[in-house]
């Protein structure tokens, strides 16, 4: 079943810039083959839920296995029969905000 999640892993109490541990994340992330998009809060992954969630725990003990405690924030959208979804939710919205026919 298509799921859209959003979702922020990132290592606790080993300092202030955070970017080095979170590049290794996103890393594994980009490299699973899956449709993703990384902003500064969250990165969004699509696929099917056992595809995802696999990533999603591959990226997570990335550094826990390394002994880095890790948060995992998670918000998902799971919408049978739909896919495609982490690009034409944004496309919707921009077409309604350009004054595009959609609206």
């Amino acid at each position: 079943m298509n799921t859209l999640i959003a979702v922020a892993i990132a290592p606790l109490g080993i300092g202030d810039e955070l970017a080095e541990e979170v590049s290794e994340v996103i890393r594994v992330i980009r490299e699973s083959g899956l449709p993703n998009r990384t902003t500064s809060m969250f990165t969004e992954i699509e696929g099917e839920w056992d595809e995802v969630m696999k990533v999603v725990k591959d990226a997570t003990f990335v550094l826990a296995s390394k002994g880095i405690r890790t948060e995992v924030v998670l918000k998902a959208d799971i919408r049978p029969g739909h896919t495609g979804m982490i690009k034409n939710k944004v496309d919707r919205v921009d077409d309604i905000l350009s004054g595009g026919k959609d609206h």
